[in-house]
């Protein structure tokens, strides 16, 4: 009896509609896709805010903290991005002159001083913080940051030679040019002479038919 109930109680009807308009898949650019994810871990960001009155530490984001190392170029970038909506907090390049500092003695938190953060699109020197859920989680994030500003520091040293030897170029190029320039002015100087003298001679020999 129970079978015969189910089997004439309605049934809902299976509709479907088809959406009006398809949307085509956007492939979302996040400016990553070049870059090798070295770290990626949780925490909170603070920045220093000087102009205060008083100055003070202001919370700047909660969200994933990554280092990123450039495939080719082989620099490496801190980036930051806040729950949710994914706004950058922190984005800017780990120098070999970066230190990280214990925030008021936390095993937890570092401290350190940016002399270009573009989280605003605009180069903005900054003082952050950043605080880590345990001891472990801030230790790894110091341990991969020194390693990043020893691969930082290579770059520069490279640079630097780089450096030294387009101006060691420049001197050259400009040395042979002055050399050039001087056989230049000396072959001309020689090429007048013999010409003032092949003049005479020819002067000469006009002056001699003349006479005869």
């Amino acid at each position: 009896m129970s079978d015969l109930k189910e089997d004439l109680s309605p049934k809902s009807p299976d509709i479907h509609f088809e959406p009006i308009i398809r949307l085509p898949e956007v492939d979302v650019k996040t400016c990553e896709e070049d870059e090798e994810e070295l770290l990626k871990l949780r925490a909170k960001l603070y920045r220093y805010a000087s102009n205060n009155e008083p100055p003070e530490w202001k919370e700047r984001g909660t969200g994933y903290v990554k280092l990123l190392k450039h495939k080719e170029k082989g620099t490496v970038r801190l980036l930051m991005r806040r729950d949710k909506t994914l706004k950058i907090c922190a984005n800017h390049n780990i120098t070999h002159w970066m230190d990280l500092k214990p925030n008021s003695g936390s095993d937890r938190a570092w401290v350190w001083s940016v002399a270009a953060d573009f989280a605003d699109e605009i180069a903005t020197e900054e003082m952050l913080a950043i605080k880590f859920g345990s001891a472990e989680y801030a230790t790894i994030f110091k341990n991969v940051f020194e390693d990043c500003k020893k691969v930082a520091a290579r770059l520069h040293s490279e640079n630097e030679k780089v450096k030294d030897l387009a101006a060691g170029v420049g001197k050259l190029i400009v040395n042979n040019e002055s050399e050039l320039s001087r056989e230049t002015e000396g072959e001309s100087g020689s090429t007048n002479n013999e010409v003032k003298e092949m003049t005479t001679t020819c002067n000469k020999l006009n002056s001699v038919s003349s006479n005869d």
